[in-house]
């Protein structure tokens, strides 16, 4: 199967929250109640593409799954750390999307000067669980009873994963209008 891979267009966004949508509607994995317009999706994806990476993956020009970061907290010295998200339709769960939407994805904060990244898990999730130890997260903690949904209270587990070596004072975080596109290898991000 030939994967490609890209930066997200507002254009993408209904293809994308087609992808989306499911995990609002039918399960806990997202906290979101209500599936939101595609417009109003729109204005997310060009939010969140102005200043951080948000990478799609396309099987015959059809968007399979998509990966992005966003703010992790306000305060100012929060600025070196971002929370990620990834979902992948259902049928190319364990195919490998996920681990390469995720390389790509952690390239790109790297090059902008990101150090820690951040993900929630809603348990039960063992599968995401897994797939982000597997991916180098680490779990630091459990809010419990951190969303209601379904008429059930639900935890969430918060995984972190260290983008750069905290070895240094860091400089600048860059945004994605200062990297050059041709700083991505699309064909083949496992030299990353």
């Amino acid at each position: 199967m030939n994967y490609a891979f890209r930066l997200a267009d507002i254009s993408d966004s209904e293809e994308i929250l087609n992808i989306y949508a499911p995990y609002i509607r039918d399960t806990y994995i997202s906290f979101e109640t209500e599936v939101p317009s595609v417009s109003e999706f729109a204005r997310r994806i060009e939010t969140i593409c102005r200043q951080y990476p948000f990478i799609v993956c396309l099987v015959e020009d059809k968007i399979i799954g998509y990966a992005y970061a966003s703010k992790h907290r306000e305060r100012a010295a929060y600025c070196y750390s971002v929370d990620v998200s990834i979902y992948v339709l259902p049928e190319y769960h364990g195919s490998g999307t996920a681990y390469k939407l995720y390389e790509y994805l952690f390239y790109i904060l790297k090059e902008l000067g990101y150090y820690s990244a951040y993900a929630a898990v809603v348990v039960p999730n063992d599968r995401s669980i897994c797939f982000h130890q597997k991916f180098g997260f680490s779990v630091i903690g459990t809010f419990q009873k951190a969303g209601y949904k379904f008429g059930k209270w639900l935890d969430v587990i918060w995984l972190e994963k260290a983008i750069k070596s905290y070895d240094k004072a860091p400089g600048a975080v860059k945004s994605m209008n200062e990297l050059s596109v041709d700083c991505f290898n699309w064909e083949n991000c496992d030299e990353f």
